[in-house]
């Protein structure tokens, strides 16, 4: 059992307390699960620039001076293919804004960013021209620290985790970012009996995964169906019979949001949506802040997939 949630400004505003919203979504979802707390937060940067948030496992290292040295070795050869911005590290998780990206840049040059990050035995946990993924052990509360009431933006995605099958660590925790795809980024609710076959038919192709959780196969499966030139929806379709299993999950990318159910309907969802915003939750108690009278309240069918986008 674990507690995802989503909210979605149709309008497209930036400008809004995302951070602030989402964390009150999380709080409340802590009721199913306090392994670990994360979201998928989508702000505005500047044109041409991409960030990344990266794991440093701090407790691995022996002093700060090593600490110190694998952020100099990341960054060295990083300036190799962009142009460093700004560093910042906070928490466990290291900020690093790029500039002087190529509009077209492909999944090729984000893949040798991911390696160039991971050279270093350390994770990349998302890649974005909007995106930024913070994620950690514990209740809602641990991501206090990495500022998340300060962040604005136009949608995003949170998750709170009881842990099932992989173990408790802030790497297989959620939001699961679509790796090398920028901007792309699941949570889910359930258990998949056939990630395996789907992992190594994945792998097969040249995708790599950081971990063996069910979740982050879904993330790369649909951004591989994206790339292939399905819609977003088409996309959330075509999982609904290639996935086995129970789920209910939310993806988001740079414009859009949207949610899957299984045949079965066996993983629960409520959505709120009026002419302003869009808001998903595993429980209705997560969305009643946001209810008003021009609010409609329903809970999706089994097979049940829809997308919003500005």
């Amino acid at each position: 059992m674990c507690g995802i949630g989503g909210f979605f400004y149709k309008n497209g505003d930036t400008d809004v307390p995302l951070g602030t919203r989402l964390f009150s979504m999380a709080s409340v979802l802590g009721s199913r699960g306090l392994d670990s707390t994360g979201m998928a937060l989508y702000g505005v940067l500047p044109s041409n620039h991409i960030v990344l948030r990266v794991h440093l496992e701090s407790n691995q290292f022996n002093v700060d001076a090593d600490l110190e040295s694998i952020i100099d070795s990341m960054t060295s050869r990083l300036r190799k293919l962009s142009s460093i911005y700004d560093v910042n590290y906070i928490g466990n998780i290291l900020r690093i804004e790029l500039d002087g990206i190529e509009d077209n840049a492909n999944i090729e040059y984000m893949s040798k960013i991911t390696e160039a990050i991971e050279e270093s035995g350390t994770e990349l946990f998302s890649i974005g021209k909007s995106m930024e993924i913070i994620k950690d052990v514990g209740p809602a509360i641990q991501l206090e620290d990495y500022g998340i009431h300060d962040f604005k933006g136009s949608h995003g995605l949170t998750h709170t985790r009881l842990a099932t099958e992989s173990r408790v660590d802030i790497c297989y925790s959620h939001p699961f970012w679509a790796r090398p795809f920028p901007d792309i980024a699941v949570v889910h609710n359930g258990q998949l009996t056939n990630h395996n076959t789907l992992r190594r038919s994945l792998q097969r192709r040249g995708y790599q995964f950081s971990t063996t959780n069910d979740s982050e196969v879904i993330a790369v499966f649909i951004a591989d169906q994206l790339l292939a030139g399905l819609t977003l929806q088409d996309s959330l379709k075509a999982s609904i019979e290639e996935l086995d299993g129970t789920f209910t999950y939310l993806i988001s990318t740079e414009d859009g949001i949207g949610f899957a159910k299984d045949r079965f309907s066996t993983k629960p969802l409520i959505v709120a949506e009026n002419k302003s915003f869009v808001a998903l939750a595993s429980e209705e108690v997560a969305l009643n802040s946001m209810i008003s009278s021009d609010t409609d309240l329903y809970e999706p069918t089994a097979s049940s997939v829809k997308t919003w986008h500005r």
